[in-house]
C-alpha cells in the first residue's frame, strides 16, 4: 500500500509536469524566438513515464453480513446466569441486559468463561443457576471457537456441506468471494486447514441473515487479508454483535462496549472503547 501510495504521487507529479510541457509547447511551437526551448521540451516530454500502477497480490475474501429482520427494542436479557464446569465455577451470577445497537465485546480471566456464556445463550449448555430470555425479533448466528463438530463425521465437499443453506448456482459465486475457486469448492471438507474451516464457517453465517451475531476469537487461523475482512464486515453490520477476540485492534474497532465476566462473581459492564477500558482496569 505504501508503494503504491508512493507510485500514486510520482504519477500525480509526472502529470502535472507533462500538463505544464505540453500547454508551453502547444503556445511557443510556432514562436520563433521560443522555437528552441519549445523543441528542449518536447524531448523532456519524451522522457517523462507514468509508471504502471503494481497489481496486489493480496486477496482478500468478502465478509458480509446482512439481516433479513430489523432488530425490535427487547434483544437479550440475562439474569444471574451460574456455571461451573469440571469443579471450577467459570459464571457467577453474570447479569446484563443488550440494547439493539451493542456490538459488546467479552472478556475474562478464565478462558473457559466466555466460551460457555455463549453455549449457554445458544441452547447448548444448561445453566446451574439463572435465566436469559432472546426477544422474540432476534435471530442467532453462532461462531464457536472449537468449530470441529462442523466438520467431524461428513464426507461432504465445500460446495455439499454449504448446500444444506442455499443453492450450488449462488454457492459457486459466493465461494469465489470466500477465495474457494474452481476445483477448490470440491475439496472434503475433513481435509480443510484452519483458516478454510473458518472461512466455511463465516459463509455458513453469512447466508442465515440473522440479526445477532456470537463470535468466539473468530480470527483465529485467519490470515491478515482474512482478518482485515472480518473486521471491516462485523464494523458494517447494522445488527448486534456479542463476541470475544484476542486481537486488540479488532476488539478496539468492532466493539462499543465491553463487558469483563469477573472471576469473584457478576460483571464489570461499560459503554467504552477496547482502549478506555483497559485504561479503566489499570
Amino acid at each position: 500500500q505504501l508503494m503504491q501510495r508512493m507510485m500514486r504521487d510520482q504519477n500525480r507529479k509526472a502529470e502535472e509536469k507533462i500538463k505544464e510541457l505540453q500547454n508551453f509547447i502547444q503556445r511557443f511551437s510556432a514562436n520563433k524566438s521560443k522555437s528552441r526551448q519549445a523543441t528542449s521540451r518536447k524531448k523532456l516530454l519524451d522522457k517523462i513515464t507514468v509508471e504502471e500502477m503494481p497489481a496486489s497480490s493480496r486477496r482478500y475474501p468478502y465478509v458480509g453480513f446482512t439481516m433479513d429482520r430489523e432488530l425490535g427494542k427487547d434483544v437479550l436479557t440475562v439474569s444471574g446466569l451460574t456455571k461451573t464446569v469440571d469443579g471450577v465455577k467459570v459464571l457467577d451470577n453474570v447479569t446484563f441486559t443488550v440494547g439493539r445497537t451493542d456490538k459488546i465485546a467479552f472478556t475474562a480471566s478464565n478462558e473457559f468463561a466466555v466460551p460457555t456464556l455463549f453455549k449457554i445463550l445458544m441452547g447448548e449448555l444448561e445453566p446451574d443457576a439463572g435465566t436469559f430470555k432472546w426477544g422474540v425479533s432476534t435471530s442467532q448466528s453462532y461462531f464457536p471457537q472449537d468449530n470441529s463438530a462442523y466438520f467431524t463425521d461428513t464426507e461432504d465437499s465445500i460446495i455439499r456441506w454449504l448446500e444444506q443453506y442455499s443453492t450450488e448456482t449462488y454457492l459457486r459465486g459466493f465461494l469465489g468471494k470466500m477465495l474457494f475457486s474452481g476445483e477448490d469448492v470440491y475439496k472434503p471438507v475433513q481435509v480443510l486447514s484452519g483458516g478454510e474451516k473458518v472461512r466455511c464457517m463465516l459463509s455458513r453465517m453469512m447466508m442465515f441473515g440473522s440479526n445477532v451475531l456470537l463470535l468466539d476469537q473468530p480470527t483465529n487461523h485467519l490470515d491478515l487479508e482474512s482478518i482485515t475482512a472480518v473486521n471491516n464486515g462485523l464494523i458494517d453490520f447494522k445488527g448486534v454483535v456479542l463476541f470475544a477476540s484476542h486481537d486488540h485492534e479488532f476488539t478496539q474497532t468492532v466493539a462499543n462496549r465491553i463487558i469483563e465476566i469477573l472471576p469473584e462473581g457478576g460483571t464489570f459492564d461499560r459503554v467504552t472503547t477496547y482502549d478506555e477500558y483497559l485504561e479503566m482496569r489499570g
